[in-house]
């Protein structure tokens, strides 16, 4: 029986036909996928909201083009509601919130955690949640998702905030996979350096009259210092935040300890409510528990505010330790932040305006790090029109942040010098 080869170069023909349309049709099916792939990680976008109600019954509402359930809870002194969403995008504007009404006096939103974004509701007084639900989109108007609120009793108050917390959130499991992480050693004898951007997520920090946020400009301010004490070689350099996300104060402080750090550096560009046009240049400052002037324990209570801004339970919280071993650390500890405190604003004197009297002290929880020289730097007041210019000036910043590096060396020449001559030898 002869081969049949026609049946075979037929058949060969056929699979090659076959093969080229999937080829074909490669593209288009990866295209598909990849537009799947994108509609499902786009987050849901918020596209109004408001306040409606009086002192008895308040209602709130958020537009939405996806249906989302919000996790709601409680916190009081003082009284807030917290609404945790997915991530979501918010295409409002960003002063909405500023105004209130009924028994919301003000909120405020933005992203809290990886994957989360979180509204937080200042009360007038304690309130219950009646009922929240969701409405479909219909016709020409957005999906909504409605929450209303009733005057309640402290006491009924104070019964929802311990149930309502008594479950962790999921970016407490997210915190901790990444608090494993920070185990990990140093490299090498480099001085490990911890730079703090302020704020950041739903937590704005101060804003200018021309709408600067401050933890845009500290965050960009922070990576530039960044880049230019890696240059160097000489240290290892990491950020509490290196993007959009609110960090808690308690876990900053964390993060320099974890870290084993040597020395931590919180940046920020706050407002002042008094003196507006008179209080500008940059502070440096250490932590004290009697404020130097009125100005720093002014600045040190805008920034103690950051956790209950965001929605942070502030009884949660690591205790003070009384441990005279504890204390005798504190007390080297805040030696060496003086130290760089002196030496920053040697090196600051020659680049950049200082406010009177540049060195100055109060109570700062970001800087109670008992084993971590800390210092917080005001880059500058963004409640002064001046400094808001200097703040966005990509020359100023240059010179500010090569101002820092050079007292970050003079900080660890002892210490450097030391490994050099050790090396040597």
């Amino acid at each position: 029986m002869k081969p049949q080869v026609g049946g075979v170069f037929g058949g060969i023909r056929r699979l090659v036909a076959r093969t080229s349309l999937v080829l074909a049709l490669c593209p288009f099916a990866l295209t598909v996928h990849t537009v799947a792939a994108l509609a499902d990680t786009t987050p849901p976008v918020v596209t109004g909201a408001r306040v409606a109600g009086d002192e008895d019954r308040t209602r709130f509402v958020l537009d939405m083009d996806t249906q989302v359930t919000p996790v709601i809870s409680g916190l009081a002194n003082p009284y807030r509601l917290i609404l945790d969403l997915p991530e979501v995008t918010f295409s409002i504007p960003q002063d909405v919130g500023e105004s209130g009404r009924g028994l919301i006096s003000d909120w405020r939103f933005g992203l809290f955690a990886l994957g989360k974004s979180r509204i937080v509701m200042d009360l007038t007084g304690p309130v219950s949640v009646d009922k929240s639900f969701f409405l479909p989109a219909v016709d020409d108007q957005p999906a909504r998702l409605v929450m209303d609120l009733v005057r309640s009793s402290p006491q009924d108050f104070a019964a929802f905030v311990e149930t309502s917390r008594s479950v962790p959130s999921a970016d407490s499991e997210k915190t901790a996979s990444k608090s494993d992480r920070l185990t990990a050693p140093k490299n090498g004898d480099k001085p490990l350096i911890v730079l703090d951007p302020g704020h950041g997520g739903i937590d704005t920090g101060a804003t200018s009259a021309a709408g600067t946020h401050e933890k845009a400009i500290v965050l960009e301010f922070a990576s530039l210092l960044k880049e230019k004490l890696d240059a160097t070689g000489l240290y290892d350099v990491h950020m509490t935040r290196e993007d959009d996300t609110f960090i808690p104060l308690g876990r900053r402080v964390e993060i320099g300890h974890e870290l084993a750090a040597d020395l931590f550096i919180s940046i920020h560009a706050d407002s002042v409510r008094q003196g507006r046009k008179l209080v500008r240049g940059s502070t440096v400052y250490t932590l004290s528990d009697k404020a130097s002037d009125q100005l720093s324990a002014e600045i040190a209570e805008t920034e103690n505010m950051s956790d209950v801004i965001a929605g942070v339970d502030l009884e949660t919280g690591p205790g003070e330790v009384t441990d005279i071993l504890l204390d005798l650390a504190r007390r080297e500890t805040r030696s060496f932040s003086v130290y760089f405190a002196r030496t920053l604003v040697n090196e600051l004197k020659s680049a950049v305006r200082l406010i009177n009297n540049p060195h100055r002290s109060a109570g700062f929880r970001v800087l109670k790090a008992h084993d971590v020289p800390s210092v917080l730097v005001e880059l500058g007041y963004l409640s002064n029109e001046h400094d808001e210019k200097l703040l966005i000036s990509d020359e100023w910043r240059e010179r500010m942040a090569g101002a820092i590096t050079e007292a970050v060396h003079g900080f660890f020449r002892p210490r450097l010098a030391r490994q050099q001559e050790a090396a040597s030898q």
